[in-house]
């Protein structure tokens, strides 16, 4: 795996044997951050990681100094890996980690965050009930953005505030937004 752009950039990093999560291709998240890059400013951003996993998709926000992240997984192994990841990359003042589930974390944060990033398993099924919470909680600020990555089996588009999807190879990611008044 390695860093696409930035302060990191071409830094590679491995994931240890049997790690209990799917990272996202490095070709599908160079097509999601240029996606981004044309939805919204990249610079100081609050961003939440959800399902983090291998924290790729977090790192790859403070490389390109998008703002401060916080990456929740209830995988102890994925939370220590991507601790381990801060301190490789120094980023540990902008990089919080926390250890739960995150339909647990999203009904209890009070934070809001400018854009919240989803990974879960490819065979999870409340994909609904994330952007419920995130949207009944109003844990996005305005114009913030609420990003689903899943599977092609994965039906997001009937989900209040679905926007658009995007495929890259087997990787789908669902935007998610409050459209404004003048769009």
């Amino acid at each position: 795996m390695r860093i696409i752009r930035g302060k990191y950039k071409t830094r590679k990093y491995g994931i240890p044997k049997k790690f209990p999560s799917r990272p996202t291709t490095d070709f599908a998240k160079e097509g999601l951050f240029n996606v981004l890059m044309h939805k919204m400013e990249l610079e100081d951003l609050k961003i939440l990681d959800l399902c983090a996993g291998t924290g790729s998709i977090s790192i790859e926000f403070l490389s390109r100094e998008a703002g401060s992240v916080i990456a929740v997984d209830q995988n102890y192994n994925c939370v220590r890996h991507i601790k381990a990841m801060a301190e490789r990359f120094e980023c540990t003042d902008d990089l919080v980690v926390y250890k739960q589930e995150q339909l647990r974390f999203l009904e209890k944060t009070t934070q809001k965050f400018d854009l919240i990033f989803s990974d879960p398993p490819y065979e999870y099924s409340h994909h609904g009930r994330i952007a419920e919470l995130v949207f009944e909680r109003e844990l996005l600020e305005e114009g913030g953005l609420l990003i689903i990555e899943h599977g092609k089996q994965t039906d997001c588009s009937g989900i209040p505030y679905y926007d658009c999807s995007r495929i890259y190879g087997n990787v789908h990611f669902s935007f998610f937004q409050i459209k404004q008044e003048d769009e």
